[in-house]
């Protein structure tokens, strides 16, 4: 990914937190020299000093038959982004467009059973115990679980690279920076509220 210096972001805990946030990324691989993708949630691991992201694709997913052959994996997770009018600014300029973005690449393998019910478990802990009725995998059938668990593989990344960028205007002056976010509070898209939101907690030195 093509990184600005402005941009970059070196801060690994700050990275693993967006990615926890923004955790429906897209997952791609090679098949036969052609790029193929995925989009879905995964999750973030660490074993010992080693971070993995793990996820699963159903079974009939071709896309999990790549592992063995693709060098390298690389799953992308974006976050909030918003196209950013050079009318905002006090000088004459061209437009833009903010976002967040990180990319990781690893080697991929296939989870064994009880790597996958981990997975899967603490998956529905994260999105399921905030619930008023929450789905856990110890309130599911055992029925339920064994003819789903026959329809899904699951996967683990080992990750080997980690690329990020935050393109959030921080190389504007403070004025710009300001009317940029007052801009897009007023705009009808919901992303660029969120951006709006995004800059105005983050301030511009501290991105």
């Amino acid at each position: 990914m093509y990184i600005p210096k402005y941009f970059k972001v070196k801060n690994v805990d700050e990275i693993w937190d967006f990615v926890q946030k923004n955790s429906f990324g897209t997952m791609v691989t090679t098949q036969h020299g052609k790029p193929i993708a995925t989009h879905l949630p995964m999750g973030l691991h660490k074993k010992g000093d080693d971070y993995y992201i793990t996820g699963h694709l159903a079974y009939g997913n071709a896309q999990w038959r790549t592992f063995d052959t693709s060098e390298n994996v690389l799953v992308m997770f974006q976050g909030p982004h918003a196209y950013i009018s050079s009318s905002w600014y006090g000088h004459e300029a061209v437009p833009t467009w903010n976002y967040q973005a990180v990319h990781i690449y690893g080697k991929a393998s296939i989870l064994e059973k009880e790597e996958l019910i981990e997975v899967l478990t603490i998956m529905l802990e994260k999105y399921e115990k905030h619930r008023e009725n929450p789905v856990l995998w110890d309130k599911l059938s055992p029925d339920l679980l064994e003819s789903e668990l026959k329809g899904i593989v699951g996967f683990k990344i080992k990750v080997e690279e980690i690329q990020a960028a935050y393109k959030l205007s921080q190389n504007r002056n403070e004025t710009d920076y300001h009317n940029i976010i007052g801009k897009l509070q007023n705009e009808e898209n919901l992303h660029s509220k969120q951006m709006a939101e995004l800059m105005e907690k983050r301030g511009k030195d501290n991105i």
